[in-house]
């Protein structure tokens, strides 16, 4: 599991009545049982527990460990790498309290604060003794250089004889890529919470030791369900940043029933932060197209309407920006068809398909591609699909959107089975949206009925596009703009009740972005 990926599940139980602090205390808990069952194996005496512990959720961890090996009868012995006063979790605080809390002391605790290197340097330990040492220094969301005191403390966790037990990561070992930087605790055993990281099971065994995975009951749906916590994923905007910085875009579409499609999707792009905002759509309505915001850069077909004739002229664009948008409001025709099947296939920035591209483009011609983002609702997805339903003979008409268990994991079986046959990004609308990339689900609740008004999916596929432009993933992309497009539906809801249009949805995707930093 990659480290960010554990970080947004850990928030996300928050969003489901599942507290971090619980979480802490299941932590916690298990890695005292893991080291209770080393202890009895590997030692035939009692062995006093040292540990490092960190200003995080890590050391936090280390925290909740000594309470229950203290009631195991074993001697604890606590370095913390910092003043109490700079702890940077809040449950970590929480729970190191608890332990100063006990005075006098009756169980075998002593906790030592180390506020400089040179504090370390005076720690001796007894050669000929035996310790159980818990690396609670660094956790997962910790890569780069080690400071001084983390550096020191890692080389005198090396240095103890005995056992070394890394929690979730060994310090000094990159959570995601496994690479170390500087130096790393050698451990003999990683105690991984709820899912093995990445890093790990790309190191080495003399640095990661034996692997133990301890369940700490998050449910499978803080994975799966689309959460504030996805909201980590999102970056920092450069405060030195410049124009076109942030990310352009290209939308292709627009005809004489559904101009103001491609001007949704463009103002929900805008929303979402993107710089500049191109739009190539019929002659006939560029002017109406123009006349809807002074921030689009508007380009007319070379006949009355979008033609093979455009796609010289379109491709050109497309080095200009950083993410395409086909479809909104486009139509369907031939000569459309013959330019949307040569756009998919030549052009190589990250591109969204959405509307009337999907029933247009040949899905042969974008599935090897992972940097595509397609987003139907049910009729769409069926049309876009059609030759995967049918070798599979998948019946998709039995599901509603109100399921029990065993219709939803059916449902996602029977889509996940159809989606194999592109590389790319699924978004399958709906009153809960459906987001798929190869064995990759996730599912977003967010949104109401106001929003079956035209133009949401138009909204939609302009933060997609929007934030590939800004440089996320396919994957990232998709599931942050079925999340931002649910809120900013619920939002509009709450101030408008359910008389609202598209494009006072855009408006409020920028008041639930606002609000969030």
């Amino acid at each position: 599991m990659d480290p960010i990926d554990m970080m947004v599940t850990d928030y996300n139980c928050e969003y489901l009545g599942l507290s971090r602090l619980c979480l802490m205390e299941n932590a916690g808990k298990s890695l005292s049982d893991e080291v209770a069952t080393l202890s009895t194996f590997k030692f035939s005496r009692p062995v006093k527990i040292v540990i490092f512990a960190g200003s995080g959720g890590n050391g936090g961890d280390g925290f909740v460990a000594a309470r229950h090996l203290l009631n195991r009868g074993f001697e604890v012995q606590i370095y913390v790498l910092n003043s109490i006063e700079k702890i940077k979790s809040v449950d970590a605080l929480v729970n190191l309290e608890i332990l100063m809390n006990l005075k006098p002391r009756v169980s075998r605790l002593n906790i030592d604060f180390i506020n400089d290197s040179s504090e370390l340097d005076k720690l001796k330990f007894n050669e000929m003794d035996d310790f159980i040492v818990l690396d609670c220094l660094l956790g997962t969301g910790i890569k780069g250089k080690l400071r001084p005191k983390v550096r020191k403390a890692v080389e005198i966790i090396n240095e103890i004889s005995g056992l070394t037990i890394s929690v979730d990561v060994p310090s000094g070992l990159d959570p995601l890529t496994g690479l170390v930087e500087d130096i790393v605790v050698n451990a003999d055993y990683t105690v991984s919470f709820h899912k093995v990281k990445t890093g790990i099971k790309k190191s080495k065994e003399d640095i990661v030791g034996g692997i133990i995975t301890c369940d700490i009951g998050i449910p499978i749906e803080a994975e799966l369900f689309v959460e504030g916590g996805d909201l980590l994923r999102l970056k920092n905007r450069n405060s030195n940043s410049h124009k076109g910085q942030n990310g352009s875009i290209l939308v292709v579409g627009g005809s004489n029933d559904y101009y103001g499609a491609p001007a949704i999707a463009s103002k929900a792009a805008i929303s979402m932060g993107v710089d500049l905002t191109y739009i190539y759509t019929s002659k006939k309505q560029s002017n109406a197209i123009k006349s809807l915001s002074e921030d689009f850069i508007v380009f007319d077909s070379e006949n009355e309407e979008l033609s093979l004739a455009d796609s010289q002229k379109i491709l050109e664009l497309t080095e200009k920006v950083d993410a395409v948008l086909l479809g909104p409001g486009a139509g369907q025709n031939d000569e459309l068809s013959k330019l949307f099947n040569v756009l998919a296939m030549k052009i190589k920035k990250p591109l969204v398909l959405d509307a009337d591209a999907l029933k247009l483009v040949d899905l042969s011609l974008i599935a090897k591609r992972d940097d595509v983002v397609i987003t139907p609702h049910m009729s769409e997805f069926k049309s876009f699909f059609n030759k995967s339903i049918n070798e599979k003979s998948v019946n998709l008409d039995k599901y509603y959107d109100d399921l029990d268990f065993k219709d939803i994991n059916n449902k996602i079986n029977d889509l996940q089975q159809i989606i194999q046959s592109i590389n790319g990004v699924v978004v399958l609308k709906g009153k809960f949206d459906y987001i798929f990339q190869s064995n990759k689900v996730k599912i977003n609740r967010y949104g109401n009925s106001g929003m079956t008004c035209g133009g949401s999916g138009d909204s939609l596929a302009g933060i997609v596009v929007s934030l590939l432009a800004q440089g996320y993933t396919s994957f990232d992309s998709a599931i942050l703009a079925t999340f931002i497009n649910g809120n900013a539906g619920d939002l509009a809801t709450e101030d408008l009740g359910y008389g609202f249009g598209a494009e006072d949805l855009t408006k409020y995707i920028a008041v639930f972005m606002r609000d969030i930093e």
